[in-house]
């Protein structure tokens, strides 16, 4: 795509969301020809204008919908989930039932690591979302308590549709619905998520060295889990 526009600001609208103007002209939605992106923050708003403001570096030239990545995010929550959160919050709550942070190591010395890393975010969750989940050794699925389920789920459901997405993105490669609602409260920031969830991988790299394809994954993975946080923490400005 060639970029057409010179400037990009975010206004506020006279019903009090925000969208974001290039060249006067509002962003639509992905797909859309009619239907304008409207976010309910001002920092999201201005973060958005910023991308678009930087992307293709200057009337005609070149851009791609990676250089907007908070807009896709954005995008996706108005015209996806906003108007039936049910799915997602449904396939983000999946997660609870085989979170990463329940399933420790045989190896002793790395199901102790994860025990001190990993265990005080799981008293988190059961604390503050009443939702205490069964850690276990290995690999076989252990049966989560129904209530933790639905207590999970129940804290998806009072997200905004911008979170759902930021989530969206965070959750699936992390493997863990607990380290996407401790990213989500901000209690833990991208790299500390990413340690924690890789912490099994890097014990094993120690051990027999590093792998390109693992690094490769890592670095999407990062992106991924970044872009979300940073989301997530705009959504928080007052």
């Amino acid at each position: 795509m060639k970029r057409f526009w010179n400037t990009a600001v975010a206004a506020r609208q006279a019903d009090g969301s925000f969208a974001v103007l290039l060249d006067g002209r509002p962003v639509r939605l992905p797909g859309e020809a009619t239907t304008t992106l409207r976010l309910g923050s001002a920092a999201v708003a201005e973060a958005i204008a910023s991308e678009w403001a930087a992307a293709g570096g200057g009337q005609g030239g070149a851009f791609t919908a990676e250089d907007v990545p908070l807009t896709r995010l954005a995008g996706t929550a108005q015209a996806r989930i906003a108007p039936d959160p049910a799915p997602t919050i449904q396939g983000l709550a999946a997660y609870g039932e085989t979170d990463l942070l329940c399933y420790r190591a045989p190896e002793r010395a790395l199901a102790a690591r994860q025990a001190e890393a990993w265990q005080p975010l799981l008293d988190w969750v059961a604390l503050t979302h009443d939702a205490p989940l069964v850690a276990t050794t290995g690999l076989m699925p252990v049966p989560q308590p129904a209530a933790s389920l639905a207590a999970l789920k129940a804290a998806l459901a009072g997200l905004t549709p911008l979170s759902l997405a930021a989530l969206s993105a965070a959750v699936p490669p992390l493997g863990s619905l607990v380290l996407g609602l401790t990213l989500q409260a901000g209690r833990i920031d991208a790299e500390a998520a990413m340690a924690l969830a890789t912490l099994d991988e890097m014990h094993q790299e120690r051990l027999w060295g590093q792998d390109a394809e693992a690094l490769a994954r890592r670095q999407r993975m990062a992106s991924d889990v970044g872009l979300a946080a940073r989301l997530l923490a705009l959504e928080q400005i007052a």
